[in-house]
């Protein structure tokens, strides 16, 4: 097992990067952050993460979250990011310009990694959901420690319409609602979600974390629901544990066995 992995975040506003040690989730270096051309097209974007690459002088393996459901290291969708991603192979245009091999994740899905492994779910081998509050809500499915890829759970429909659009950060702020108003549309989501995949915890990240103390009282859900650990180190940690596997059918997260079954 490698001693560390790049892990590389890339964001609508920024793209961050930092060596992760996979056996602690600590950072080995200093994290390194470049904005996020505009437009965002896979050329000035892979060229923007070479950056990184080099700042480090990366030699190894890296792992990347990117804000799009990935397929075999395909772009299939185009999330805060310019729609010339979309059927773009992003896992060969890093590997080209950085001449590393480079495993691509899905974004909430790499910071739900992190939760799990080192963070409000570690341990946890029931379902949990991983739901971050931002600019949208992104989301990842866990069950028996492994990963289930591209939820996009917050593209429910929820009173006929997308569900990121009524009860994201950005339309709280959009709409100024009040935390009991705010809980109220988060509350019709977690149910939703409560409904159809009958979890055993929920775990919040993203922006919506940072204030859980005052929105909490007003959600109300069967399921518990604790707010992520990670904070904004939680994508470059996961994404460094995609790189080595961890989550995927052949392990469990937390597992140092990649070959762990539990069939």
């Amino acid at each position: 097992m490698a001693d560390s992995i790049l892990g590389i975040d890339v964001g609508g506003t920024g793209i961050k990067g930092a060596p992760v040690n996979i056996e602690t989730g600590e950072l080995t270096g200093e994290r390194f952050r470049v904005h996020t051309p505009q437009p965002a097209t896979p050329a000035a974007v892979t060229a923007s993460i070479a950056e990184v690459a080099r700042n480090f002088k990366w030699q190894g393996s890296i792992g990347m979250g990117f804000p799009a459901v990935i397929k075999q290291g395909v772009a299939q969708t185009a999330a805060n990011i310019d729609a010339s991603w979309i059927g773009a192979d992003a896992q060969h245009l890093v590997q080209k310009l950085t001449g590393c091999p480079t495993t691509v994740i899905n974004d909430a899905d790499a910071a739900g990694l992190a939760e799990m492994k080192f963070g409000a779910g570690k341990g946890n081998l029931g379902e949990v959901i991983m739901v971050t509050l931002g600019t949208g809500i992104g989301t990842a499915i866990f069950t028996g420690g492994r990963l289930v890829p591209n939820a996009e759970l917050g593209h429910l429909t929820i009173r006929g319409k997308d569900a990121e659009t009524r009860s994201s950060v950005a339309a709280r702020d959009s709409h100024k609602w009040s935390y009991e108003k705010w809980g109220e549309h988060l509350t019709e989501f977690f149910s939703e979600l409560e409904r159809l995949f009958w979890p055993d915890l929920i775990i919040v990240g993203g922006g919506g974390s940072k204030e859980w103390s005052d929105l909490k009282p007003h959600i109300k859900t069967h399921t518990p629901m604790i707010p992520a650990e990670m904070l904004n180190l939680a994508g470059i940690i996961g994404a460094a544990l995609a790189a080595e596997g961890v989550g995927s059918k052949q392990t469990v997260v937390g597992s140092k066995d990649k070959a762990a079954s539990h069939s």
